[in-house]
């Protein structure tokens, strides 16, 4: 039954983080790469977990869009699994990530180890211009920058508001803005627990190249994510 293995897979789940979360202390004293580690190891038993008890595949397509290097990632975002699982494939991924989950105890610890990027949606201009810094910085250690540029997860064929902090960093940056499409949501919802059988697909799409105009650049931004995601999920149908 799939209430029975989605019940014993959220158990399974919150039983291995908190004994990660603990194995993975000594981390704080280390060099930032040992946290990193922690977190893609952290991510790949969840991803293992899903799969055994849940029969939940993950499949990574576009590879050869994947950067192995510096890079600017959008990405949709339908649950926290959109996390969870690039921490599993991305080489050495920087999440833009809100103030608030620094309060949370073990996860605020290890976003401040791991040096995600930190905003506070409150601040505008001067949160922007402390997110495009931070980039700056986090690039010059080879990281990949995720954003989500909706801001929050929303239901699977939803197309949320677009934030400007993506454009921002595009025009900032100076760089190209590879897509990631995923269906996350049907197997892993944002409400609620059931975890339905079938394959997550996270899909990296060709990047788009730089020096578009922001209209330009967020047109198709949002076209090609929404078109490439809803195609995942009209696999599933």
């Amino acid at each position: 039954m799939i209430w029975f293995r989605s019940l014993l897979f959220v158990a399974a789940f919150y039983l291995w983080s908190t004994i990660a979360a603990f194995l993975m202390v000594p981390t704080l004293v280390m060099p930032r790469a040992a946290c990193a580690w922690a977190l893609r190891a952290w991510g790949r038993v969840v991803t293992l977990l899903l799969r055994l008890i849940c029969g939940v595949r993950v499949e990574v397509r576009g590879r050869q869009h994947l950067p192995t290097g510096p890079a600017l990632i959008a990405s949709k975002h339908q649950c926290m699994f959109d996390i969870f699982g690039a921490f599993a494939f991305l080489p050495d991924s920087c999440f833009i990530s809100r103030k608030e989950f620094m309060r949370i105890p073990f996860v605020g610890w290890y976003i401040w180890k791991s040096r995600m990027i930190v905003i506070d949606r409150e601040g505008q201009a001067k949160a922007l211009k402390k997110m495009v810094a931070d980039s700056r910085d986090r690039l010059k250690h080879d990281r990949q920058i995720v954003i989500f540029p909706e801001g929050h997860r929303g239901e699977p064929g939803e197309a949320g508001d677009y934030k400007p902090g993506v454009a921002a960093l595009y025009r900032e940056l100076d760089m190209p803005c590879t897509l990631l499409a995923l269906n996350t949501g049907v197997h892993w919802p944002a409400h609620g627990f059931l975890r339905k059988p079938g394959t997550i697909v996270f899909e990296f799409l060709e990047p788009i190249p730089a020096g578009l105009k922001r209209a330009e650049f967020m047109r198709t931004l949002q076209d090609r994510l929404e078109t490439a995601s809803n195609a995942l999920l009209a696999e599933g149908l």
